[in-house]
């Protein structure tokens, strides 16, 4: 891990409203007259929950975030939209690994000391994470197909992409309201490729397509399911590269370092990129398996926009929709 807790470390037994106020400006948030006493008020709640978590989970550190004025619905509604729908017959499914090849894997492994991770992005307040799930594993994807790393436009996807899962139209992209990664990687594959974050640069809202053929940085030619089992997940990362998975990200919303290893639970409802997996000794000097994510809320958030879930137990759900990007 880099360093572990990036975000700054509050008193959590200090006056909650002396907190508050802080918090308010060190994170330069505007509450009206009007309103700072409901903002208050969640604040004070939140504030209660994360020591709840941090006695439930102790191997990670949750406090006051630039989220900790939101209650739950708004949190959900404004950052954690993934639509995910239920895998058919029909998915493309990878192979599976045999148990030698598993077995083989190294102790360690990080995809951002290969130059194949593009710096930590901030979907704002737009509900596209799928978007950046997906550009993640595609980046990666490209880069190891021999081509230089590039940041790929996650607007021309929250603009254009309009395809439906399964031709069900229950289940589409929808901008900042939500999306998936397979219909993104159907989009790019039908669309000839997707711009670069040069050419079309993220503005976190909805907006009128302006994909340029001219301005493409990457191509894929198909995709992916990958097993659920995280030994053949491991493998597959070490083998093809950073893959898009789906969590229960609910309670990352206070979230700032160490690995989680309780208190998730498998409702997905964001889109993420494993980048790696490491192991560390826990506070009982056990060794704790956990697998490295690359997140999409700004480097101001967790470990340097990263978070470290623990390995090997469906922990918030990492390993139940997890996908790749083929690039020929």
């Amino acid at each position: 891990m880099g360093s572990i807790f990036a975000s700054k470390e509050y008193d959590l037994d200090r006056n909650p409203r002396e907190l508050y106020n802080e918090f308010l400006t060190d994170f330069d948030i505007k509450v009206s007259d009007e309103e700072t006493e409901h903002r208050f008020s969640i604040f004070h709640y939140n504030l209660n929950l994360v020591k709840a978590l941090n006695k439930k989970s102790p191997n990670a550190k949750f406090g006051i975030t630039k989220f900790s004025h939101l209650n739950t619905h708004e949190f959900s509604n404004q950052y954690l939209t993934l639509q995910t729908t239920e895998r058919t017959d029909s998915d493309p499914v990878a192979e599976l690994y045999d148990q030698y090849q598993v077995n083989a894997l190294p102790d360690t492994f990080d995809w951002r000391d290969k130059g194949a991770v593009t710096a930590v992005k901030d979907q704002g307040q737009c509900g596209s994470c799928w978007a950046f799930s997906a550009t993640g594993n595609i980046e990666g994807q490209w880069f190891l197909a021999g081509h230089t790393i590039v940041s790929l436009s996650e607007q021309n996807l929250v603009d254009c992409d309009h395809e439906c899962y399964q031709n069900d139209s229950s289940d589409c992209d929808s901008g900042c309201e939500g999306g998936l990664q397979p219909n993104a990687y159907n989009y790019i594959i039908k669309n000839g490729g997707i711009d670069t974050e040069t050419s079309y640069p993220y503005t976190a809202e909805d907006g009128t397509c302006s994909f340029i053929a001219a301005d493409v940085g990457a191509k894929i030619t198909n995709w992916t399911f990958v097993s659920s089992d995280e030994g053949q997940i491991a493998t597959y990362l070490v083998d093809h590269g950073p893959l898009a998975v789906a969590v229960d990200a609910t309670i990352w919303q206070f979230y700032l370092g160490g690995v989680i290893t309780v208190g998730c639970g498998t409702s997905l409802d964001h889109g993420v990129l494993i980048v790696g997996y490491g192991s560390e000794t826990d506070i009982f000097d056990e060794e704790i398996q956990y697998w490295t994510i690359k997140n999409s809320w700004g480097a101001d958030w967790g470990d340097s926009g990263y978070v470290y879930i623990e390995k090997g137990t469906g922990c918030c759900g990492v390993n139940t929709y997890v996908t790749c990007s083929t690039v020929a």
